[in-house]
């Protein structure tokens, strides 16, 4: 175990610097300074982000520049016209029906608080096992408006449905994580680090799979608590650094 330990602390040293941003969906929130145009700007990059990389950053890019580039002034400030645009964006299984929910929930959400973090609270607790409760209750509160569309769910994944929630867990991941490396944003306080889950994608599964970290058969959220609960033997307080590690070797490595 601890040659595998030094392994991956060599590969997070490796890729958790600024050079990895360029290419991830996680330069988009770094296009900003103010933090809830960094949550936003984040949360829609996450949700975006499946696919090539390069395709994800580009509809981000697209997407915001639908907001002239301010997406908190234009959640908190756009008059019924300002959508028409909206209605060409796509990508992928995410439509204009998609789009246009995503930006009605976190305009009433944004006129109500200060901070997106504040939606991840509902199901907290001081756990280090709560991210389920968290991640279910903010899935139930992000369509608890009347109006939410049954199609915009899927978009959300929730370990209610056994999801692995790979793109959430990213999410989480660049607004928890603090480090002094520049790539993590570090400005979320309440959920700890510790209570983070890994990403579960394909790169990383199939790089934790090779590695032995992994025994379960399919991906799912069971599958990402497992590879969590290695990683924490590894670092209790921050195991979800190793997020770059596993990520890092499946796609710069092809491990």
């Amino acid at each position: 175990m601890q040659d595998l330990k030094g392994f991956l602390d060599e590969k997070v040293n490796l890729y958790n610097r600024p050079g990895f941003i360029q290419n991830d969906p996680i330069s988009i929130p770094h296009k900003f300074t103010k933090n809830q145009d960094i949550e936003i700007s984040g949360f829609f990059a996450a949700i975006l982000a499946w696919g090539q990389r390069k395709t994800i950053i580009n509809k981000c890019n697209e997407l915001f520049q639908l907001m002239d580039n301010a997406p908190h002034d234009f959640l908190l400030n756009h008059e019924e016209q300002d959508l028409r645009p909206f209605l060409s964006f796509k990508h992928r299984t995410f439509n204009d029906t998609d789009t246009l929910y995503f930006i009605h929930f976190l305009s009433w959400f944004y006129r109500n608080h200060e901070s997106l973090e504040e939606a991840f609270m509902i199901g907290w607790s001081e756990e280090e096992n709560a991210m389920g409760n968290i991640l279910k209750s903010f899935h139930e509160y992000f369509f608890h408006l009347p109006d939410s569309p049954p199609r915009t769910r899927k978009h959300v994944a929730t370990p209610a449905r056994k999801a692995a929630c790979k793109r959430i867990n990213m999410y989480l991941r660049w607004m928890v994580r603090s480090d002094n490396n520049g790539v993590d944003f570090g400005i979320w306080k309440r959920i700890q680090p510790s209570q983070l889950i890994c990403p579960c994608d394909l790169h990383v599964d199939r790089v934790a799979r090779k590695l032995g970290m992994i025994t379960r058969k399919q991906t799912d959220w069971l599958t990402a608590l497992e590879l969590t609960e290695r990683l924490r033997e590894f670092d209790p307080i921050d195991p979800v650094k190793y997020d770059f590690a596993l990520f890092g070797l499946g796609i710069e490595e092809k491990f």
